[in-house]
């Protein structure tokens, strides 16, 4: 793996019309992803909250945020993804240093 250079924060808010069953593959699918190109330092599962204005006329998300020490061109590469995953209503991801 290339030097990892920054330390970086991806918050992520999955749907959940699916059933809580559903979100299990998507918090996976990105915990792979990020720990295939980057240090993966912790996943914190927030669980179900409620959002504060409906998304999708969807009420409720699942929130989970991921820390991770990455090369400076992963993250833009993870928020294309999350962007064009079906389940997932909002992310961010963020530069900590």
């Amino acid at each position: 793996m290339a030097k990892i250079s920054g330390s970086y924060e991806s918050m992520v808010v999955f749907s959940v019309k699916n059933g809580d069953e559903a979100v299990e593959p998507l918090v996976a699918k990105f915990k792979n992803l990020i720990e295939a190109n980057a240090e993966l330092t912790n996943i914190d599962e927030w669980g179900k909250r409620k959002l504060a204005y409906d998304i999708n006329y969807e009420s409720e998300g699942y929130y989970v945020v991921f820390n991770f020490n990455a090369k400076p061109d992963f993250p833009a590469e993870l928020t294309r993804v999350l962007n064009i995953t079906d389940g997932v209503l909002r992310s961010i991801v963020i530069s900590k240093d």
